[in-house]
């Protein structure tokens, strides 16, 4: 079989698939949508049986699909066990930005025939649930433009490593902005001393040599950093033996400019065994 790779794109209406769909073909991956969720066996089937030329290939299923879509789950656990790669990509975004991109574009929700707007967004919400829960990313594309969200697309998926390693990706926010919803794990660093208070740093960013010497100087913020670099390092194996190939680890603050770009840029550092899989975003560093 020519199939090297084959990613599910999924997700709520409006967060983003079609950009993401966009940003897999320019790879070179081959994209169908809204592929109904019985013919995914069939497409790999005939794929294989015509040996074809199709090495990379990207599907986006979603709420269109129907009651069919309660098998997808089944189905790509059966489709794991053939001997190419399955990522699940699941897009995400904030309730009230939804309504705000169904609102400017005046596309109807493929839910919201019987029902308000922000009824079919719940009513989506709830019934992908699981798929969320099985994805092995999650992309809140919330605070991105659609720049960012192919930039995200093609920092993840332009060459992957033949491997079991987990890709490592470090989130920097602002709790002023919101919670990034594509967090597996989160950590408050609001308790660490704020250079914005400071004369002097607070145009400054946490990458900013001037603010570094800050935070280093206080004794909390240096043990923290070695116990968080600890605690991750011995999280990542377990993840691994459960088979996650994506581990997204976000850093918040208040306004997402200093301490948590600091933690951040610091943890890359002593994790230096993660290189090259480790990436690192600072969502809200300019705001």
């Amino acid at each position: 079989m020519s199939l090297t790779d084959l990613v599910i794109v999924t997700g709520m209406s409006g967060s983003g698939k079609a950009t993401v769909l966009r940003a897999f073909e320019d790879l070179g991956f081959f994209c169908i949508d809204n592929l109904p969720v019985p013919l995914v066996p069939k497409f790999i089937e005939g794929i294989h049986v015509s040996g074809g030329e199709v090495e990379r290939a990207a599907l986006g299923i979603d709420i269109r699909a129907g009651e069919r879509l309660r098998d997808l789950v089944r189905i790509i656990a059966d489709v794991r066990q053939m001997q190419f790669r399955v990522s699940v990509l699941y897009l995400e975004a904030r309730d009230d930005v939804l309504v705000r991109r169904f609102s400017e574009t005046r596309r109807p929700h493929p839910l919201a025939s019987d029902r308000s707007l922000n009824a079919a967004i719940r009513l989506e919400r709830r019934r992908l649930r699981g798929i969320r829960e099985f994805a092995d990313a999650t992309i809140d594309t919330s605070a991105t433009s659609v720049h960012q969200v192919k930039a995200l697309i093609m920092e993840r998926f332009r060459s992957r490593p033949r491997s079991s390693s987990l890709n490592l990706h470090l989130l920097s926010f602002g709790y002023k902005h919101g919670i990034p919803l594509e967090a597996d794990l989160i950590f408050d660093v609001r308790f660490l001393p704020n250079p914005f208070f400071v004369p002097g740093l607070r145009s400054l960013s946490g990458k900013n040599r001037r603010v570094v010497r800050h935070m280093v100087s206080f004794p909390e913020t240096r043990q923290f950093m070695q116990r968080l670099a600890d605690f991750v390092s011995y999280l990542v194996p377990f993840y691994i033996r459960e088979g996650k190939s994506y581990l997204t680890i976000a850093i918040g603050c208040t306004g997402g400019r200093h301490r948590s770009v600091f933690v951040v840029e610091d943890l890359a550092k002593r994790l230096k065994s993660f290189k090259p899989s480790l990436k690192i975003r600072h969502r809200d560093e300019h705001r």
